[in-house]
């Protein structure tokens, strides 16, 4: 595909007309050519993202059959009709299901047995209906079972507004709230909720208890119903609320990237004080949890990879703590579950999600294993506290998501459902491995990685290889429907579980952060030079991805290694990193410092500067490059990836494709809905099959 044998190049983003950032730092004058895309209010700004995606849409032309094809392969492969696996919750199953020719979910439930008649709660389509796009946020029923909270966004931005519905009636209360967080948790008496709002930088910072019926706070005409209980000051904290699955205990957690501050109210006392448990402490993280006579505490202190203690709760102090489970150099205690009669332990070992569960009467304990070298084990929906019933969801790369009931007496598990794949799916025509690079410093790099039966290692394969390594998230090996067009057309899949995440254990997430953050650009290079030496693929046939923080990623290695890779697709991209965080008008700017560094300070700002991808640009050869942005995005302002482009376009001495697809109507997130999200999604298939030179198959 020769862009100039197809369209004109886009419209150049006017350099002459900037509006300059000059950056005083340690003597560096630093001028930004493409500052001015950040106002919105310029009209030139709205016409340069539009002629972008004139361009995009231009150039990728010639694969709207390939589009469609894949659009229609993927959706042939969902069962549209379905309904999930009801949970129960005292005397109601709840669930929700989708039907046909509806793009969101509807929720349900059903009183005293699965044959009673169906109560549609909410259904989603109704509210989406004058909507571009719309993400439910809050959904939380009071402990009576009588009235549903609920919040939605319309716009992408992640500013929610909170609705209350008579579940008797199925009339709303008159007060709406706006501007809020998708925090929230009902005190017992069904009246008083908890809710939190969010700053100008869509920071979740205030705690507001509000009785149902009353009037919202408006100062100006003197009504102060809501009661403001806590505000938190210091940008780099975020504030929660949570209520323990006891029903005993609410929670305001106060959180930033290393440091929490727990207080806790009883859930029977909601006009009640709330008390500290531990006062925040540099570097300290905990959470807290109830059961009986006990609050149980995950922590980190003098435990890089976590430890729980238990104490009373009448006497929370430090000096009380028991030890339940002592800290492990190996083995990440991920969080735990308290049920009526056990404990359920979630842990990382060896890279892999592992369980287990112990009877608090007599200590006895049983492991949860998997027989597949890579997967994912997570928690279900448990809100039951006095049950012997533990459900949680499976998947890896080529079983689909299932839900199992664990029974933790008998210690037996129960498939309730595998997510239907039409068309024919069989697991056993694919293959799925656990692999090891070796990087810069000798550590040993996990890769996950699926095919089809029959691939070969003769070098000649394209493939997909992915990856994040930030914020101690751990890239999950999960299943996915849509990948199979990838597979079936001979694509392999790999996922880099490079530093920065927490695969191996909370060092692995240190040794890819602050100053070490370049750890998770080398990883992820020595993982793509492994593929290639062990003859999985080659350079010309080799595409990665990454979205968000995984967007920085795609940047720095391009910058570093542009010749490694052929096609790149970079999501939402977090690019401008130093400019970005600097600015702490901007939504999380503050609290990144503890994850990247503060840039006011000359190592860090040298550091970061020194693989910033927006900084780092040159004048050399890049691969093809497909890049998107979200206009109401407010974790990676759409302007990143604009400048991205526009400074990569000035610059890049190559004649590779470079698109820049900015969706005008949505968030972080891209498009909300089942289908318009699978558009999408075709979309971004058929640049990679193109470029790889798939484009016909």
């Amino acid at each position: 595909m020769n862009k100039d044998h197809l369209v004109k190049s886009p419209i150049k983003a006017p350099i002459a007309d900037k509006q300059p950032e000059v950056l005083e730092l340690y003597g560096d004058r630093r001028i930004d050519n493409y500052f001015w895309m950040r106002d919105l209010e310029n009209p030139k700004v709205i016409a340069y993202l539009e002629a972008e995606n004139a361009y995009t849409t231009a150039m990728m032309q010639q694969t709207q059959g390939l589009q469609a094809k894949l659009y229609n392969e993927m959706l042939g492969k969902i069962k549209e009709t379905d309904l999930s696996v009801p949970y129960r919750k005292d005397d109601y199953y709840y669930y929700s299901r989708t039907e046909e020719g509806k793009a969101y979910q509807i929720y349900c439930r059903k009183k005293g047995s699965l044959e009673s008649p169906e109560e549609v709660l909410l259904d989603e389509n109704q509210l989406a209906q004058e909507h571009e796009f719309f993400s439910l946020g809050v959904f939380d029923i009071s402990p009576n079972h009588q009235i549903l909270a609920y919040s939605v966004d319309t716009t992408g931005s992640e500013q929610y507004t909170l609705f209350f519905l008579d579940l008797n009636t199925y009339q709303l209360y008159s007060e709406t709230i706006p501007d809020t967080y998708v925090s929230f948790a009902w005190a017992n008496d069904n009246q008083t909720v908890f809710y939190t709002k969010i700053d100008a930088a869509n920071r979740p910072y205030q705690l507001f208890r509000h009785n149902l019926g009353t009037a919202l706070a408006q100062p100006a005409v003197g009504i102060a119903q809501d009661v403001l209980i806590y505000e938190e000051p210091d940008d780099t904290y975020h504030l929660y609320v949570d209520k323990t699955r006891s029903q005993g205990y609410l929670l305001m957690i106060l959180q930033s990237s290393i440091t929490t501050e727990t207080h806790y109210l009883d859930a029977n006392q909601p006009h009640g004080d709330w008390q500290l448990f531990q006062p925040r402490t540099t570097g300290i993280e905990y959470s807290l949890d109830h059961h009986s006579d006990y609050f149980y505490i995950v922590t980190n202190e003098a435990a890089t990879n976590f430890k729980l203690m238990k104490t009373l709760v009448t006497s929370p102090a430090k000096e009380n703590w028991q030890t339940v489970i002592p800290h492990q150099e190996e083995v990440l205690l991920s969080g735990v579950s308290l049920f009526a009669n056990h404990l359920v332990i979630y842990e990382r070992q060896g890279g892999l999600q592992t369980g287990r569960v112990r009877n608090l009467t007599t200590g006895e304990e049983n492991n949860i294993t998997f027989p597949e070298p890579t997967y994912e084990f997570s928690e279900g929906s448990n809100p039951e506290f006095n049950t012997n019933i533990l459900r949680f969801y499976y998947t890896s790369l080529i079983t689909p998501q299932s839900v199992f009931d664990y029974d933790m007496e008998t210690h037996q598990r129960e498939l309730k459902k595998e997510t239907e794949v039409l068309g024919g799916y069989d697991k056993n025509h694919y293959q799925s491995q656990w692999l090891m690079a070796t990087a810069e410093d000798g550590t040993q790099i996990p890769i996950s990685i699926v095919y089809k039966q029959g691939i070969k290692k003769d070098g000649k394969n394209p493939l997909l290889l992915t990856g994040y390594g930030a914020y101690g998230y751990s890239y999950s090996a999960t299943f996915s429907s849509n990948r199979l067009s990838l597979l079936d057309r001979g694509v392999v899949f790999a996922i880099a579980h490079i530093r920065g995440g927490e695969e191996m254990g909370r060092k692995w997430y240190e040794d890819g952060k602050l100053l070490h953050k370049k750890n998770t650009f080398t990883d992820f290079i020595a993982c793509a030079e492994y593929l290639i030496a062990e003859g999985w693929t080659k350079s010309d046939t080799l595409a990665i991805t990454g979205g968000s923080a995984g967007g920085l990623l795609m940047g720095a290695v391009i910058n570093m290694r542009p010749e490694l890779f052929k096609v790149v697709v970079a999501y939402v991209p977090f690019v401008d990193i130093v400019t970005t965080i600097l600015d702490t008008s901007l939504p999380l700017s503050a609290m990144e410092w503890e994850e990247w560094g503060n840039p006011n300070e000359q190592a860090y700002y040298e550091y970061m500067k020194s693989y910033s991808p927006y900084d780092n640009v040159a004048a050399k050869a890049y691969p093809d490059l497909l890049i998107t942005a979200g206009l109401n995005d407010s974790r990676v302002k759409y302007w990143e990836p604009a400048k991205w482009t526009a400074k990569l376009r000035d610059m890049k001495t190559d004649n590779n494709i470079l698109l820049l697809k900015t969706n005008m109507g949505a968030g972080h997130s891209g498009a909300s809905g089942r289908y318009e999200s699978l558009r999408e999604i075709a979309f971004e298939y058929a640049f990679i099959l193109d470029r790889l030179g798939l484009g016909n198959t």
